[in-house]
């Protein structure tokens, strides 16, 4: 049966903090007194006051328990209950407004315990609002409840005095087991998601972040819910445990539980109509409406979910949009887009610039016993029209997928490939480089896109956008590698017998170096691909091999002209001083967005451990660091990356070879562009676009002018 315990009615309002976890020499309000910085003053109320409030059909417990400031007016406190100690603020003769709802400054209809309450706040049919500081300019109307408990966490994976283990939230991301759990806490950022699931072996460094995290919280219980300045909740039902910003606007919602909802004047937060939100914390700059149901979750600042979208143990970056799918089990790096019902995506770790087609199914295959199958993609991960694709997989950075049921895992290394399932001969097709060849557009205008929507406020992580970078450019440089060995051993397998694998290579090489005729009969198979018996088939290797290598030295390029500008060199004499001696081709690591090298995280993982690093915020001066560092960095890889290719060294070589490659620069440019606008321009010349407009006219009033695409003026 329920258990309805009864209590006497003086006891409503006190007792807030059970006596065991009250300091000594300190009462159930201290907390509360520590967190209000109004500075508003407060005074018993005159016996004068305490009659008008009786005549307004307000009742208390204790009318002395009652506090107001000295600008009060009665008549602005009708038909209220009060139990407790409540405090309240100026109320003055005004109506405030907020999207056409107008209500008169004042409390009415409402049951208010024991809270605290700013200036000129609108306070009407609040049927129950219990320890609660609310900021100044606070609208609460039609609202069932809104209450804090004397354990409340706001959403953070922590524990208060007396709860055990089992009462701690965690998010089991990437993995549905559990085994990659993080705990989350507010200012957590994708780099530290993503760091906390690596490295479960170690468990120094796991018990480390499970420290840095307690540490930034204390174990006390009796903090009340905040509810900041201007914030505004209407029609909504449940409020429990949720501490919330200034300027956010709450409407409609049912049931908001153990939340943080960060906002301010400058990224203003919005819960909508129908939403039912447990166990989160939610970023600035928020916006989640029409029926979104989150439960454990972690939404990083100015990311969206909206029309019925299900984020259910999962971590979302910043600027990301989930509308009407499902996501479960998921660490989702910044710039994520997954717009359609009938997508789903589970147990997958999704490193950014990422788009979910509709009827994308990513992790509903499990091929072990139990459901600990994982997905990882890099970068610009775009899965097709209805693409099936099981666990374990792993894609290399910008992999497009076409529509299709994929049988078995993927393993991708190739970046920048075109992956599809041909049925009709059972085969695995991958075109390498696909999108320097057929979607050149898409591909740059995504890049210039994700820069352009980025409004972080916190930029503690350098987020990079950019399709070459040092992730991309390792991928395409072990790419070559690969195109060599696999050309060199089609070749062999069609002529004789194969030799060592250094022969097979060098072969492979000559022959993708000098155009020779003989690849366009070669059939070129990949190798490790797909966990299957089925023929993988690479196309246009040889198109792939020469695009790839003449990008890596624009890639060089660009950084060079990057460091000439940002360092206002002059001349050749000052180039050659401020380069690198000996540029080294490093590892990288995708944090969060972040790109890091390898070394650099080995040493901030090393520092962790040993005290070195002083919790979260000593983690992000390590972002800060990096990102202050990622310029010279990447020139340096870029540099490094030019000579593994070209074997060209141009502090050695005395720039000589400086004219040739920026000659050869302007070149790669200029294809480029050309592929931007030929791959756009197709969509204009398309009969089958065409034929549903009356003229081209119409056509142009529809979609836009070609000549007016304000993205092709600017690459021009």
């Amino acid at each position: 049966m329920n258990i309805i315990t009864k209590s006497p009615i003086a006891s409503l309002g006190y007792d807030f903090i059970p006596e065991q976890f009250i300091p000594k020499g300190k009462d159930e309000y201290h907390l509360r007194r520590q967190q209000n910085k109004s500075g508003i003053k407060y005074r018993s109320l005159t016996s004068a006051e305490r009659d008008a409030l009786i005549a307004n059909l307000n009742t208390s417990d204790n009318w002395s328990k009652v506090m107001v400031s000295d600008i009060f007016n009665t008549d602005l406190v009708q038909n209220c209950k009060f139990f407790g100690l409540v405090r309240i603020g100026n109320l003055e003769s005004f109506y405030l407004e907020f999207h056409n709802l107008r209500r008169p400054v004042g409390l009415y209809n409402s049951t208010i315990i024991s809270t605290d309450l700013g200036n000129n706040i609108v306070i009407d049919n609040c049927n129950y609002l219990s320890h609660y500081i609310l900021g100044n300019e606070v609208m609460i109307v039609n609202v069932n409840e809104v209450a804090t408990t004397d354990h409340a966490r706001f959403g953070n994976g922590i524990l208060k005095d007396g709860e055990s283990e089992k009462n701690r939230i965690k998010l089991e991301v990437c993995n549905e087991n559990g085994g990659r759990s993080i705990i989350p806490f507010d200012g957590m950022l994708p780099g530290d998601a993503w760091l906390w699931t690596q490295f479960r072996d170690d468990t120094k460094l796991q018990d480390t972040f499970r420290d840095f995290t307690d540490q930034r919280f204390d174990t006390m219980r009796g903090y009340y819910g905040e509810i900041g300045d201007r914030t505004v909740i209407k029609n909504s039902r449940i409020l429990k445990d949720v501490w919330i910003g200034t300027d956010a606007y709450i409407k409609g919602a049912n049931k908001l539980k153990n939340l943080t909802v960060n906002s301010n004047a400058n990224a203003k937060s919005q819960v909508g109509e129908g939403c039912e939100l447990v166990n989160g914390i939610i970023g600035e700059g928020c916006r989640i409406f029409y029926g979104v149901k989150a439960v454990r979750f972690f939404m990083a600042s100015h990311s969206q979910l909206k029309y019925g979208a299900r984020l259910i143990n999962s971590y979302l970056g910043n600027n990301a949009t989930i509308s009407c799918c499902e996501v479960l089990n998921s660490l989702i790096f910044p710039a994520h887009e997954q717009h359609h019902n009938n997508s789903f995506l589970c147990a997958s770790l999704i490193m950014g610039q990422s788009n979910m087609a509709a009827g994308a199914t990513i992790g509903s295959n499990h091929n072990s016993r139990s459901p600990d199958g994982e997905l990882v993609a890099g970068r610009g991960f775009w899965p097709g029209l209805c693409v099936s694709l099981k666990h374990n997989s792993r894609f290399a950075s910008f992999t497009i997928i076409a529509k299709g049921d994929y049988p078995a895992e993927i393993d991708m290394g190739f970046p920048f490939s075109l992956v599809a399932n041909e049925e009709s001969t059972n085969q695995l097709l991958v075109m390498p480089g696909y999108w320097f060849m057929y979607n050149m557009y898409a591909l740059a205008r995504n890049a210039w896109k994700y820069v352009d929507r980025d409004k972080r406020i916190d930029r503690t992580q350098s987020i990079e956008y950019d399709f070459l970078a040092p992730d991309s450019i390792n991928e395409m440089l072990s790419s070559i590698e690969t195109f060599k060995l696999l050309t060199g051993k089609a070749w062999f397998e069609k002529n004789g017998k194969l030799p060592d694998e250094n022969e097979i290579a060098k072969k492979g090489a000559d022959l993708l170096n000098s155009k020779h005729p003989e690849l366009d009969n070669l059939e070129i198979i990949g190798k490790d691909i797909e966990n299957s018996n089925r023929t993988v088939r690479l196309l246009k290797v040889p198109v792939c091999y020469n695009i790839f290598t003449e990008l890596i030295s624009y890639y060089a390029a660009v950084q060079l002209l990057d460091f000439i500008k940002r360092k206002g060199l002059k001349n050749k004499a000052d180039l050659l001083a401020a380069l690198p001696s000996n540029p080294k081709l490093l590892q990288w690591k995708n944090v969060g967005g972040q790109l890091i090298p390898v070394p650099e995280m080995d040493k901030v993982i090393n520092g962790i451990k040993s005290g070195k690093v002083k919790g979260w915020d000593g983690l992000h001066r390590f972002y800060e660091k990096q990102g202050e560092s990622y310029s010279d960095q990447k020139l340096e890889h870029a540099l490094a990356a030019l000579y593994k290719i070209e074997g060209i060294n141009l502090k050695k070589e005395n720039a000589q070879s400086l004219p040739s490659l920026l000659k050869k620069t302007l070149t790669t440019r200029e294809w480029m562009v050309k592929g931007i606008f030929e791959s756009r321009e197709k969509d204009y010349e398309n009969p089958f676009r065409k034929m549903l407009y009356e003229n081209e006219d119409a056509m142009n009033a529809v979609i836009g002018k070609f000549s007016d695409n304000s993205f092709l003026k600017q690459e021009q």
